[in-house]
């Protein structure tokens, strides 16, 4: 079983500090951030001396539309044209996938919401396979619909890729946002082949929204995982928590190396 780390959970930290903090935490990978990304050659000479793999990058501009959590252009050929060089530069990384997000309809119909969005996906799919990287759409709770997206499930992500005419597109999956779906368990054996990626963390109880550590909240991530793992995939675990620094148990109140050294452990924890 291979252990990554996503940087957005220590936030705060340079690529450089994260790859010495996960390296030494006992991580096999990295989930690069482009926000972290500097000069690319310099990065990149940083990056194999570490040891560590790319495991699932996530693109400057992540959403095809505008999203309201992650600054980024308005305009959704701005957006398109940023996430298709994402595919080139992360190539030099030899990921095992590079995500993407809709975007939430805002105040577009959802007729021509989903047009633009297929539109893009088209776009950003040849430009993944001319870098050649796997490209991971990744379904987003329905809570944050209004927020972030136009899918909320592995069935609805689907669906899209199948209206875009892109049966070769994966989903990534991130267990804190589907992991509450009905049908999820059928979700992960069905589906298992076109998952490109594994995001895991946990739900704290309400009211808080932070994400909580694999195995320390109330969700059923040891379970999801196990089940997962069982119908086949074999791909990196990757540990993505998304912290508030105004709790003192938050992953992002903690010095990178603590962060990273906890985010281990935990996730050894959950692992069948």
């Amino acid at each position: 079983m291979r252990l990554s780390l996503s940087e957005i959970s220590t936030v705060g930290a340079s690529f450089r500090d994260d790859l010495r903090a996960y390296a030494a935490a006992g991580f096999d990978g990295i989930g690069i951030w482009e926000m972290k990304l500097g000069d690319d050659d310099a990065d990149l000479g940083a990056f194999r001396e570490s040891g560590l793999r790319a495991t699932n990058c996530v693109p400057l501009v992540p959403s095809i539309l505008p999203n309201t959590v992650i600054e980024g252009p308005l305009d959704v050929e701005e957006r398109i044209e940023s996430l298709c060089a994402s595919m080139a530069r992360f190539a030099r990384y030899e990921p095992e996938s590079v995500l993407c997000l809709t975007g939430p309809a805002g105040e577009l119909e959802e007729a021509e919401a989903r047009r633009l969005v297929s539109d893009g996906l088209r776009r950003i799919a040849a430009a993944a396979a001319a870098a050649g990287v796997r490209l991971g759409l990744e379904p987003i709770h329905a809570s944050d619909r209004d927020a972030l997206t136009l899918v909320t499930t592995i069935p609805e992500a689907l669906a899209l890729l199948a209206e875009a005419g892109l049966p070769d597109v994966g989903i990534m999956v991130d267990l804190w946002h589907v992991g509450d779906t009905p049908t999820i368990e059928r979700d992960l054996r069905d589906h298992v082949d076109r998952i490109t990626g594994v995001h895991v963390a946990d739900w704290h109880p309400p009211p808080r929204t932070d994400r909580a550590l694999p195995g320390e909240g109330v969700s059923r991530t040891r379970e999801l995982v196990t089940i997962l793992a069982d119908a086949g995939f074999r791909g990196s675990w990757d540990v993505e928590i998304f912290g508030d620094p105004k709790q003192p148990d938050s992953i992002w109140s903690l010095p990178v190396d603590e962060a990273a050294r906890r985010a281990y452990e935990a996730a050894v924890g959950v692992l069948p």
